[in-house]
C-alpha cells in the first residue's frame, strides 16, 4: 500500500487526506467470442514481450532507446496482423513492464531475476493491460453487476462486489486509474487500479499480540487463542483431484517425448487447475476474514521474520551428498506453501495501517525452543505440539505454539509498512537482497 499526504479542497478547509492505492479484482462475464478475443490479445502480448527481448538483447554492449523500441512495436503491429489484435495502449504497457523488469533486475535491493523469454510450455499467465481508464466507461447496472468497455472486445459485464472510487453517486472519493485483465482457472478477471481519498487513521487503542504461524495450527496468538481452518477441499473434491492427477500422469507417461499433449490431456490439466484454484479462493477468503478480525482487535501485531523461500527448499541434495528424509521434507514444503504465510503478513500490513495499527517483525531463532516464563532455551523442551520446560526451577507446560507466540510478543523488532507501491519507489525494507 502507498500513502501520500495531499490537501483536498472540497469545502473542508484545512483537512488533510491521504491517497490509498489499491487493487480490486472483479470477475468478468464474457461470451465465447469475447473470451477468444482476449485469449488472442494475451497471446499477442506474450509475442510482443518475446520480440522485445530478442530486439533488446540482440546487440551486445548497448541497448535500444525507448523511442526505438516503441517504433519497432508500431512497425511489428503494422506488418503482422496477429499482433494488431493487441490494442496499442496494451502494447505500450508491455514495453513499460519489460523496461521495469530490467530496472528491477539491476536494483540490488530487488529480488527480481533477469528477464527472459516467455515459453508456452510453461503456461505463462495470460494478461492484458488496460492503462487508459477513459476507454473503460465503467457504470453500475445493479447491486451485483457493473459494465465496462474492453478495448477491441466490446461491452462486458462484471461482478460488482465493492464500490469503486469515483464511480456512481455514493462511491468513495477517488478515481480508477487503470486495470489489468488476467485469466485464471475460472475465467477472465479485471484488476482495477484505484486511488481512494481517506482521512488519516487514528492511533489504534487495542492491545498488543504476538502471532506464531504454523502448519498444525495456522495462527497461534499470545493471548492463548488460535485461528484454525479445515481442509480447503471436501473429501469428494480431494478424491476427484486424486483421480485427475493419476489420469494426467498416466497420459503424460504414455505420450511420446517432445510431443504436444492431446486435447484430453489438456482438459485434464484444466480440471486440475480449476480444483486447485477453488482451494486457493477458499484459503484467501479465510485469510481475509481472519486478518480483518485481527487488525480490528489489536493495535500492534508481532510476527516472526521468516525467510520462507529458504524454508521450502528441496532436501534432495546432490549425487555426491544425497539428502535425507526427502519425501517427508517435500510434504512439509507443500504444507508450508499451502498456508501462504507471506500472504497473511501482507494482508495484515495494509489492514493494520488502515486502522492506525502496525505490524512488527521480530527475529525468528529460538522462539519455539525458549520458555517464555524462565527464558531457558533447550530443544528437548518441545515435543511436537507440547512444550514442557526442562528447567527444574520452572517446569511450565503448555501448547508449544502459544509459548512461541508469547516469545514473539515479548521480543523487539522493526515495524513494517503496507506494500503496494510500484517501480523504483517500491518499499526497499520489505524485499530481501538478491542472491549473487
Amino acid at each position: 500500500m502507498t500513502q501520500q499526504w495531499i490537501r483536498h479542497d472540497d469545502g473542508m478547509a484545512g483537512q488533510e487526506l491521504i491517497t490509498l492505492r489499491r487493487g480490486h479484482k472483479a470477475r468478468l462475464e464474457l461470451t465465447c467470442a469475447q473470451s477468444a478475443l482476449l485469449d488472442g490479445q494475451a497471446s499477442a502480448a506474450i509475442t510482443v514481450w518475446n520480440c522485445l527481448h530478442a530486439y533488446w538483447t540482440h546487440f551486445s554492449g548497448r541497448r535500444p532507446t525507448l523511442a526505438q523500441a516503441d517504433q519497432a512495436i508500431r512497425q511489428a503491429r503494422a506488418d503482422f496482423p496477429f499482433l494488431a489484435v493487441l490494442p496499442a495502449q496494451a502494447a505500450q504497457a508491455v514495453l513499460k513492464t519489460y523496461r521495469q523488469a530490467w530496472e528491477n533486475f539491476f536494483n540490488p535491493d530487488h529480488p527480481a531475476k533477469r528477464p527472459t523469454f516467455k515459453s508456452k510450455k510453461r503456461r505463462p499467465r495470460l494478461a492484458v493491460d488496460v492503462p487508459q481508464v477513459r476507454t473503460m466507461r465503467i457504470v453500475r447496472l445493479s447491486a451485483r453487476w457493473g459494465a465496462l468497455t474492453v478495448p477491441m472486445v466490446g461491452r462486458v459485464r462484471f461482478r460488482w462486489t465493492r464500490d469503486l472510487p469515483g464511480v456512481g453517486k455514493n462511491s468513495p472519493a477517488g478515481k480508477v486509474t487503470g486495470g489489468r485483465l488476467i485469466k485464471e482457472a475460472d475465467g477472465w478477471h479485471l484488476v482495477f487500479r484505484t486511488e481512494t481519498l481517506a482521512a488519516p487513521a487514528r492511533a489504534h487503542q487495542g492491545p498488543q499480540v504476538g502471532i506464531d504461524r504454523g502448519v498444525t495450527v495456522a495462527l497461534a496468538l499470545s493471548d492463548g487463542t488460535m485461528r484454525e481452518h479445515g481442509s480447503w477441499l471436501t473429501p469428494g473434491e480431494k478424491e476427484h483431484l486424486r483421480r485427475l492427477e493419476k489420469t494426467s500422469a498416466r497420459r503424460r507417461a504414455s505420450r511420446p517425448k517432445r510431443t504436444r499433449p492431446s486435447g484430453r490431456e489438456r482438459r485434464t490439466y484444466d480440471q486440475i487447475a480449476r480444483l486447485r484454484a477453488k482451494a486457493k479462493r477458499r484459503a484467501v477468503d479465510w485469510q481475509h476474514q481472519t486478518t480483518t478480525e485481527l487488525a480490528d482487535t489489536f493495535s500492534v501485531i508481532k510476527v516472526e521474520k521468516l525467510t520462507i523461500l529458504n524454508m521450502v527448499r528441496s532436501a534432495k541434495g546432490t549425487i555426491e551428498a544425497p539428502g535425507r528424509n526427502v519425501a517427508q521434507k517435500a510434504g512439509l514444503n507443500r504444507s508450508i506453501s499451502g498456508e501462504a504465510w507471506g500472504r497473511t503478513v501482507t494482508l495484515l500490513e495494509y489492514k493494520s495501517t488502515d486502522r492506525g495499527g502496525q505490524v512488527v517483525e521480530v527475529p525468528a531463532p529460538g522462539t519455539s525452543q525458549t520458555c517464555h516464563r524462565c527464558g531457558h532455551r533447550d530443544a528437548a523442551s518441545r515435543n511436537k505440539t507440547v512444550f514442557a520446560c526442562v528447567n527444574p526451577g520452572c517446569g511450565w507446560v503448555g501448547h508449544a505454539d502459544t509459548n512461541a507466540a508469547i516469545n514473539i510478543n515479548n521480543a523487539d523488532g522493526s515495524a513494517v509498512s503496507g506494500r503496494g507501491d510500484l517501480g523504483v519507489t517500491r518499499s526497499v525494507k520489505r524485499q530481501p537482497p538478491r542472491a549473487a
